[in-house]
């Protein structure tokens, strides 16, 4: 050292990129082969090598350098598009040509929408904002593929090909989605939109606001119109079949709190041309279909921010040293590492429980019902818990979790989004109480599934019954909505794992520590207040770890 120098670094932790989350998380693996996916193992190692080597990197340039909207070209033409870094397209052919798009359209085989879960759940995890158009994309196929006129449509959405240009659909061989429901009066309340669809030639004219525009340099968008017959669905493409542009205006972005890489913006119809997917008035029960996908991948969202968060706070805790000893091996830290260890693994069984079901669900009326509800259910629940999640994350770093060069900052902005877009946790709530009171094979499907655990642990019957007798409570019924569907959720995530462990050893701690934690009363309303007892470096033994 120098003579004049102040101070040597040490007692840093090595950098945590690059790093492989597939090879590194046994739980990812074994999570995916128990619904289904272990066929998608060579897929998804791929897949992670590149998100941990090149798509991080990326998403930093993506992220850093922001989109801009470019209203008119220099010869005073409106142009309406936005710019991206270089980067961000690169995440985008990597999410579309990995199978995030349109693998389960493509392979309609079992399992496949859990592997292409897991798909999205690695890319999640080093890249947030591109998740929206790759989800979307994904989840318009249903309703794309009611109308046999848009069958081009359908399958080059479903292609393995990215194409950024801004060019009409016949000159390219992949295309993404995006969404327009939202308006200023109306918010959640869509069928309060003012928008207005009129019959013209072939299609409709629409003219009209959306509040928020997602992806505004997709290809098209399902968008929500009053027609004469009532609110109905339609697909607005970015240009006309006459290679015209359509007569949309996009008036500016969205500066929002994170998901920075992914532009959000407003967007004025004057004209624009819809093609009518469904019935005039069945515009709700249309889209419906692609809500319900896109809200699976918020609960995968939620799922892939906690791995990570997770990943980063072990890797630091197992290389700092604090008061002559590893941070790992501070008793009230280990405390809450294998807190956050135990949430993070529910909620992956949850989310791929999930996309199980959302798989067979074509097959299996009883499966599609399960899907239904605990789509609703996990995605109130787990999006929910992501942001205290991420950071208490944060607080296992100090400081260091709190600057730009942690992935814990970018973490930490992202983490709310999921539980506000595609409908906010009053929403959800509102809707599984729908499904149990509405539907009853929707609930009995949820006692069923619950049921399967009955026996297994001390504290889940009790809990189960609680859940029943909350589920028959018609008194002041919505305004105890989130106590109900938190405590469906928690009772529904021990019954995942109990089953689990019957047929794997390693996962007994889990659910153990889970039943005695979250369902008999005695877990604090904080990370780190599990019982002395539980054994912690079992539950810390199962996070994911940073490898190449």
């Amino acid at each position: 050292m120098s003579e004049f120098s102040t101070h040597r670094v040490e007692n840093q932790p090595p950098p945590f990129a690059p790093f492989d989350l597939w090879q590194g998380d046994a739980v990812l693996q074994a999570t995916v082969a128990r619904n289904g996916g272990a066929w998608g193992g060579e897929r998804l190692s791929d897949y992670a090598r590149a998100a941990g080597e090149a798509l991080h990197g990326w998403a930093l340039d993506a992220n850093r350098d922001r989109p801009r909207l470019v209203t008119h070209d220099g010869r005073g033409h409106r142009v309406d598009r936005v710019e991206f870094h270089p980067h961000y397209h690169r995440l985008m052919r990597a999410g579309v040509e990995g199978g995030i798009a349109g693998l389960p359209w493509r392979e309609q085989r079992a399992g496949a929408h859990v592997v292409r879960a897991a798909l999205m759940l690695l890319h999640h995890e080093v890249e947030q904002g591109t998740s929206c158009p790759l989800t979307m994309t994904y989840a318009a196929q249903p309703a794309l593929r009611r109308e046999p006129a848009l069958a081009e449509w359908a399958a080059k959405a479903a292609a393995p090909h990215y194409d950024g240009r801004d060019l009409p659909m016949v000159g390219k061989a992949g295309v993404t989605i995006g969404m327009g429901m939202t308006e200023k009066q109306g918010g959640s309340d869509v069928r309060a939109n003012s928008t207005r669809a009129t019959p013209d030639g072939d299609g409709y004219a629409l003219v009209g606001h959306k509040w928020f525009f997602s992806a505004p340099m997709s290809d098209a968008w399902l968008v929500l119109a009053q027609a004469p017959g009532g609110l109905s669905c339609f697909l607005v493409p970015r240009w006309r079949p006459d290679g015209e542009r359509n007569a949309l205006r996009l008036m500016r972005l969205k500066d929002k709190l994170g998901n920075w890489s992914n532009a959000s913006s407003e967007v004025e119809f004057t004209g624009a041309l819809g093609l009518r997917i469904g019935e005039e008035g069945r515009g709700v029960a249309t889209i419906i279909e692609m809500v319900a996908l896109t809200r699976l991948d918020c609960m995968l969202g939620a799922a892939a921010q906690m791995r990570m968060a997770l990943a980063i706070a072990v890797h630091h805790a197992r290389h700092r040293r604090t008061f002559g000893r590893p941070l790992l091996e501070h008793a009230l830290m280990r405390n809450v590492l294998a807190d956050l260890a135990l949430e993070s693994e529910a909620a992956l069984a949850l989310a791929l429980r999930v996309a199980q079901a959302v798989d067979a669900a074509p097959r299996d009326p009883r499966e599609a019902a399960f899907a239904r509800v605990a789509t609703a259910i996990g995605k109130y629940w787990l999006c929910r818990r992501a942001a205290a999640f991420v950071n208490e994350a944060q607080e296992c770093l100090g400081g260091a979790g709190y600057v730009e060069e942690s992935p814990l900052a970018r973490l930490y902005r992202e983490a709310p989004l999921n539980s506000i877009w595609e409908g906010s946790g009053n929403v959800q709530c509102l809707d599984v109480l729908r499904a149990l009171a509405r539907e009853p094979a929707t609930r009995d499907v949820l006692l069923a599934e619950i049921d399967q655990a009955r026996g297994l642990h001390p504290a889940f019957d009790p809990a189960a019954d609680a859940l029943r007798a909350a589920m028959e409570e018609a008194k002041a019924a919505e305004f105890r909505a989130r106590s109900i569907t938190e405590r469906a959720a928690l009772v529904l995530q021990a019954a995942i794992l109990l089953r689990a462990a019957r047929d794997d050893a390693g996962i007994a701690p889990v659910a153990d520590a889970f039943c005695r934690s979250r369902l008999d009363g005695r877990h604090g309303l904080a990370m780190g207040t599990l019982d002395p007892d539980v054994d912690a470096g079992a539950l810390i033994a199962r996070a994911p770890m940073r490898t190449f």
